[in-house]
């Protein structure tokens, strides 16, 4: 495991957590993520996870189906994270409420779009 630190761009919400190396991301082209450009990481459990300041800088945004806390600053607007609210009663996957989704264009010292990059067909969830 590697700790990773990042930020909004103007610094006001900065974060750490804990991974594997990061060698890939995700892209999504649900109608919120295809206009963010996000490029996500894997989901990170709140256990390796810490906002270290900006609590009061951190803005939420959700829609549709509300099941994603899409976060962002109210300085520059940037989106360092999203958190998972909550999975249908159906669900049987591994990600759980509270799981984040890290900007990986947010990391300090990682070039993003360097990375192998997955499309997730968020448009027929």
């Amino acid at each position: 495991m590697k700790t990773y630190g990042g930020s909004c761009h103007c610094g006001a919400i900065r974060f750490r957590f804990n991974s594997e190396a990061i060698t890939a991301g995700w892209r999504c082209n649900c109608s919120m993520c295809i206009r963010k450009g996000f490029v996500m990481s894997k989901y990170i459990s709140p256990a390796d996870f810490e906002q270290l300041s900006g609590e009061e800088s951190l803005a939420v945004y959700q829609f549709g189906d509300r099941d994603m806390r899409h976060c962002f600053c109210k300085s520059c607007g940037i989106a360092p994270f999203a958190v998972v609210a909550s999975v249908p009663p159906d669900y049987k996957g591994s990600t759980r409420p509270g799981d984040r989704r890290v900007n990986l264009g947010c990391v300090d010292g990682l070039d993003a779009l360097a990375l192998e990059i997955t499309i997730l067909d968020g448009r027929s969830l």
